[in-house]
């Protein structure tokens, strides 16, 4: 496991970041019936040998306010860049594994009856999710005769990549603040989610305490270098730390651009500003019209854009993003044209 999935997947052995992701992204009234203060991670070391549990994978529970009976959370984070294409059968594997444990150590009702589990995938691959989520779609069609036999599974999934502007609006949710962060283009973009996770974080509680150190980890070893390549940041754990860091960092970025200008003679230094300028609203403008017309702009498309220094190439990637069909389309154009 890389050091982004590590850091990422600790964010989720926290309850505040477990309810704030069901509170906003699984769909449902149901909710409402969960009591929260009962969520607790469940040992899942019950995975046999021939069926390794992955890293990224978690067991949670938590119990309903309307009967007191619990419901198994299976969430499985996916870092990978390609698609599991039967991922359906893995978890069914997983949860029919789960249910074994459950059952072998005696967790279940009076009358022998297992609890309900609800399985998640959580990808944030640079593709689309494009597998089926249902078992059956897996399956050749069976005999009319045997088809009630024929076994069923059904996972939630959450492709980040998919999760329009709308779906992150929802205020003090800290899975809102990791997905916004991961989306942030600009030094400022970044500066600005790190402030809402710091408003978000206020609580001085210990458990918060902890949870704060692994997002300031997470931005730390994952985010800034990824989107500062090349550029040293100091060690520091506290959040309040990290956006001064990066805002300190940004000022001393425009100091070095400006005497870089002075020395190079104001006249050549404003050529350069205005030609740099306008690649990057031109930049902007692409991933705008894209944002606008799909609701993403997949990080692999930032970062190719932020290569091409050719304003002539640019500007036909805006009026492609203008009429093309879809962001694979885009993508596909990128790749296809990219000089």
């Amino acid at each position: 496991m890389t050091a982004y999935d590590q850091s990422y997947k600790q964010l989720f052995t926290f309850p505040r970041m477990i309810e704030d992701f069901l509170r906003g992204f699984v769909p449902g009234e149901w909710l409402k019936q969960l009591d929260f203060s009962t969520l607790e991670r469940v040992n899942a070391s019950f995975v046999s040998d021939e069926y390794q549990q992955r890293e990224g994978d978690m067991i949670w529970r938590i119990k309903s306010t309307s009967d007191d009976t619990w419901l198994y959370i299976y969430l499985l984070i996916e870092f990978q860049s390609t698609v599991y294409h039967h991922m359906a059968v893995r978890m069914m594997t997983y949860v029919g594994l789960l249910y074994q444990n459950l059952i072998h150590s005696q967790v279940v009702d009076k009358d022998g009856m297992l609890p309900p589990v609800l399985p998640i995938v959580l990808y944030n691959g640079q593709r689309r999710w494009s597998a089926s989520c249902e078992l059956s779609q897996l399956i050749l069609e069976a005999p009319p005769a045997i088809k009630v036999y024929q076994a069923e599974m059904r996972y939630l999934l959450i492709d980040e990549g998919r999760l329009r502007e709308s779906d992150l609006a929802l205020e003090r949710n800290l899975a809102v603040a990791l997905f916004k962060l991961e989306r942030s283009r600009t030094p400022k973009d970044l500066e600005n989610a790190i402030a809402l996770l710091i408003e978000w974080l206020g609580d001085t509680h210990a458990q918060t305490k902890a949870l704060q150190r692994a997002f300031s980890t997470w931005i730390r070893r994952v985010i800034l270098p990824h989107r500062f390549p090349g550029i040293a940041f100091g060690a520091v754990e506290e959040l309040q730390e990290v956006k001064d860091m990066l805002a300190e960092r940004v000022k001393e970025w425009t100091k070095e651009w400006k005497q870089q200008g002075l020395e190079q003679g104001l006249e050549q230094g404003l050529e350069q500003g205005l030609q740099q300028g306008s690649l990057q609203s031109t930049r902007d403008d692409i991933l705008d019209v894209l944002l606008t017309r799909f609701d993403s702009a997949p990080q692999d498309i930032m970062d190719v854009l932020q290569t091409i220094e050719d304003i002539s190439y640019l500007k036909s990637l805006h009026r492609q993003a203008v009429k093309i069909k879809s962001i694979e389309d885009f993508q596909q154009f990128l790749k296809n044209s990219e000089v």
